[in-house]
């Protein structure tokens, strides 16, 4: 099944045809600005138009170096248009990482927000995205609407740099086809429809918030809420106050909000879908938040940026008796679990994931090999480790870096971290391997408590709940554990941080 054929598939294509459809409805508020379909539409013509006067030419990378914002979204379309490729940096990125992925994709102008300005390398040549007498927003009033060429639909529109959780950012050419796909995808698997209310929260520059949620969302014509950030009050203000009823969040954020002392006291009834994905939902914490909810519809999200990023989804009504699922693949994508050889393993034991779809990216800019490495007959290997059963749902039991070599045993780490989840006094946990001259690498939980606990104790709630060999060997206590602006744990910052606790 394709895109229907006769005019080119764009990712501004989304917002146009929405604009022709629905002109005077409401597409987007953000602070106190607000715009309709119509008024979008036009004001990423003109910002098109304006990128394209400071001598920019197609296939030019423009990185995108703000927070969220509405002019960030018509800098993103307006990029699309103009037939420019958008690079979307982390605006949490400094020094010799904010360099590398500017100098790595080549990015010939920089949009980005004053208070970020400073931190860009010198000789920058950059552009102000909004709150300057010369921004990005302000030129659209002197602008006219964008004319030009359009882009095809196999041209790239963007450079979608990996989280860099094991290894330097890779930045996955996104053509404007695949895109559009997995808008499909997500508008199909996730119910998105145009009287929703959803609010956007979480950091634009990651796919995930802007590819599975807003430009799907655009493209179904729904009224859409833009937060500078994940701020648990005013989520739930605007859900209490009927503007908000589908929120998409990592569960990071779900477990913030179910920890909330006010939680179970406010009036969340109108809230009628709930998202996550990013990174694995504990079992624990998504049986709190049900039995709080229990009309909430919950959607589990599963993916990665090669993708689009969007590949399974485990809807509402298939939750039950396979809560630890992440459901099976959408619309366009094709999965399979394999071994080391690329050949399928039976359901129910596990492998790597693998994935064939028009999603796909068309590979790593300037990185040759490591296109090669991970684009192996005709499937993109995806680095996670799952089970498939009969009826052909999935499971991601681990990242296949994250399984640990406990004493020659391979242990998944997600079962012992939701073992600690059902630990009252556990408010967060990750486990790691940490080197071992025993064990090779010993269990090692590293957890944000709620309250007095002691490493005994969940050693021997542990022990309670799994076969002994799975139990932690040691338990360290942090304040916070280290995350990307997706949500997603930084396991690599805790095994280095932590590299000699083991034998401590």
């Amino acid at each position: 099944m394709t895109v229907a054929a006769g005019h080119e598939v764009t990712v501004d294509g989304v917002l146009r045809r929405s604009a022709r459809r629905t002109p005077a409805r409401v597409a987007l508020h953000y602070g106190t600005r607000s715009w309709t379909y119509a008024e979008l539409d036009d004001a990423v013509s003109r910002a098109a138009q304006a990128l394209r006067a400071t001598g920019l030419a197609p296939g030019d990378r423009v990185g995108a170096y703000g927070h969220n914002s509405d002019a960030y979204l018509i800098a993103f379309l307006a990029c699309a248009r103009a037939g420019l490729v958008h690079v979307p940096v982390n605006q949490n990125l400094t020094g010799d990482d904010l360099a590398y992925l500017l100098g790595q994709s080549g990015s010939a102008l920089v949009l980005t927000d004053p208070d970020l300005a400073g931190r860009l390398p010198a000789g920058t040549r950059a552009l102000a995205l909004r709150d300057t007498e010369d921004s990005l927003l302000t030129r659209l009033a002197t602008t006219e609407p964008y004319e030009g060429e359009e882009p095809r639909a196999e041209d790239l529109a963007q450079l979608l740099y990996t989280s860099g959780t094991t290894a330097l950012p890779k930045g996955a050419m996104m053509t404007h086809r695949a895109l559009v796909h997995e808008y499909l995808s997500a508008i199909t698997a996730l119910d998105l429809q145009a009287g929703d209310r959803p609010v956007h929260s979480l950091p634009l520059y990651h796919s995930a918030q802007m590819h599975v949620f807003l430009l799907p969302y655009l493209a179904v014509g729904a009224e859409n809420v833009v937060l500078d950030a994940p701020d648990g009050d005013t989520i739930l203000d605007l859900i209490e106050a009927g503007r908000a009823d589908s929120l998409f969040a990592p569960p990071t954020v779900w477990i913030g909000l179910s920890n909330r002392p006010d939680f179970a006291g406010r009036d969340l009834s109108g809230l009628r879908k709930a998202y996550y994905g990013a990174s694995i939902m504990p079992v624990p914490v998504l049986e709190r938040l049900k039995e709080h909810l229990p009309k909430l519809a919950f959607y589990n999200c599963f993916g990665q940026s090669e993708i689009g990023p969007l590949a399974l989804v485990l809807g509402p009504y298939e939750h039950k008796g396979r809560m630890d699922s992440c459901g099976r693949p959408v619309l366009f994508v094709e999965a399979r679990v394999v071994d080391e050889v690329g050949a399928d393993v039976p359901d129910g034991q596990p492998g790597e994931i693998v994935y064939r779809s028009p999603q796909l990216c068309q590979g790593y800019w300037d990185k040759p090999e490591e296109t090669a490495e991970a684009f192996r007959d005709g499937w993109f290997h995806s680095g996670d480790l799952a089970v498939r059963d009969a009826e052909g749902y999935f499971t991601v039991v681990d990242r296949v870096k994250d399984v640990i070599n406990s004493g020659g045993v391979l242990v998944a780490s997600r079962q012992v971290e939701d073992a600690l989840y059902t630990h009252e006094r556990v408010a967060e946990v990750a486990v790691i391997g940490l080197p071992d001259d025993k064990w090779i690498e010993a269990i090692t939980a590293v957890v944000v408590p709620r309250g007095d606990v002691t490493e005994a104790e969940l050693v021997t709630h542990a022990r309670e709940k799994l076969s002994g060999f799975k139990a932690p060997k040691r338990v360290l206590f942090v304040d916070e554990l280290p995350r990307n602006a997706s949500g997603k744990i930084l396991k690599r910052e805790l095994r280095d941080r932590f590299a000699g606790a083991a034998g401590a």
